[in-house]
């Protein structure tokens, strides 16, 4: 869904500086600027150093030729100075039903995404929503009331590789999803990194923080509901001596009894071929014969070897993945960026701004009406991530930390009037 030269154009905040923003938002964001969705982009981030880095990077100067974007605090301020509630100023001051876009430490997403309603903004949120289901009933039912487009950023769903295992799934191609494992493997190199400032045990961990990205994804491709979580972790220390869970195990129960097995750490070798560690396999029962799927996510069938070590492992031999982002050449000025990342950020964003371009000459009644039909339609096609198609993973994160701050206790998730966790109590 685009609209190239439309006379609506959304101003977007991102509210974090960090990886993310770099790698995959801000280039996202700056392509949709010159594709005339977006307008004025504004960086809000808890000091100036990764504005800084943002500002100077070649990368982006070079594939976004004269785009800018305003800092907040300025790339002048000290990097000693911090400004932990610039953000609520940042978004008070932005036009009524713009973008927010919520790129912060997950336990910090609740405050953001709430301050973005409250001022009547749209979002944009990095996976997971929240650590809590309540939270997201609540974002829910306050952006249904005021015909708010929240979207999660579970670019996995964008896939099309994914797509294709969906729509094989819901035609009985492959039978009943009966046994899986994944594993998503982050680089070595994000422990030294602002991780080791938020990344500790009493706040998240590698299942939640990028597990969950699985757990989405096969919710996606079959339906059915987790019912169990189990989670163990294994400890260990940050370069400035935070502790925080390095190493997880987590095991999915569904509601037909099937199993995902989900193994995720900061610790790919940094030396490594590929940028990570990332893969699902999927066996599935049909009458008297089995059905797999097994993508291998890591590489796509690209290698590269280059005369200096790129990348930010410096690593000279590469499984280059051209599917999930990338920046290429194209007909316009510097490049552009593709692939599936891309594409579940610019769905997002059209999706709010196809919202204002739908009702922008209706009366307020009318345009509350339309915007919250629109909303539902988008919440039950089920591409997008919203709080309404994507609320097992709240659960199920939930669920994962009760467990592994249990070490490993079986959680137990209870589909009932009033969804919540438990601890399983022993037979």
């Amino acid at each position: 869904m685009t609209h190239q030269n439309s006379a609506i154009k959304l101003d977007v905040t991102i509210v974090g500086g960090g990886m993310i923003t770099y790698d995959l938002l801000l280039p996202s964001i700056y392509h949709l600027q010159r594709t005339g969705i977006v307008g004025t982009i504004n960086i809000c981030s808890l000091n100036s150093a990764p504005l800084r880095q943002l500002k100077n990077s070649k990368e982006i100067m070079q594939s976004f030729p004269g785009q800018d974007f305003i800092a907040y605090p300025s790339i002048d301020e000290p990097e000693g100075n911090n400004y932990p509630d610039l953000f609520r100023e940042v978004i008070a001051q932005m036009k009524p039903r713009q973008v927010v876009v919520v790129a912060m430490p997950d336990q910090l997403h609740y405050s953001v995404i709430m301050e973005a309603l409250k001022n009547n903004q749209h979002v944009l949120c990095v996976k997971p929503l929240v650590l809590k289901y309540e939270q997201s009933l609540e974002i829910e039912k306050i952006a249904h009331e005021k015909g708010l487009f929240v979207g999660i950023e579970y670019h996995k769903r964008f896939d099309r590789r994914a797509l294709m295992a969906k729509n094989h799934y819901e035609l009985n191609h492959y039978g009943e999803f009966v046994m899986g494992e994944a594993k998503m493997i982050e680089p070595y190199f994000y422990r030294f990194s602002n991780f080791q400032n938020w990344f500790t045990c009493d706040k998240t961990d590698p299942f939640v923080y990028v597990g969950c990205h699985y757990v989405d994804l096969v919710y996606f491709i079959t339906g059915l509901k987790p019912v169990e979580v189990s989670v163990s972790g294994i400890k260990g220390k940050f370069p400035n001596g935070n502790e925080g869970y390095i190493w997880a195990n987590g095991r999915v129960r569904y509601e037909n009894n099937a199993l995902l097995s989900v193994i995720d750490g900061l610790g790919y070798p940094d030396e490594g071929a590929g940028s990570n560690e990332q893969n699902l396999q999927m066996f599935f029962e049909g009458s008297n014969k089995s059905g797999m799927l097994k993508h291998n996510d890591q590489f796509r069938g690209v290698e590269h070897c280059y005369l200096d070590g790129i990348g930010c492992a410096g690593s000279h031999f590469n499984y280059v993945s051209p599917d999930f982002y990338q920046l290429v050449p194209w007909e316009g000025e510097g490049f552009k960026p593709v692939g599936y990342g891309f594409e579940s950020v610019a769905a997002i964003i059209n999706m709010a701004h196809a919202i204002e371009t739908e009702v922008q000459k209706m009366a307020d009644a009318e345009s509350l009406k339309k915007r919250q039909e629109i909303i539902k339609k988008t919440d039950a096609k089920g591409i997008i991530a919203t709080p309404a198609n994507s609320y097992i993973n709240e659960l199920v994160v939930e669920a994962a930390r009760l467990s592994i701050l249990n070490d490993g206790d079986i959680a137990t998730i209870v589909y009932d009037e009033h969804p919540h966790v438990e601890l399983r109590v022993s037979k």
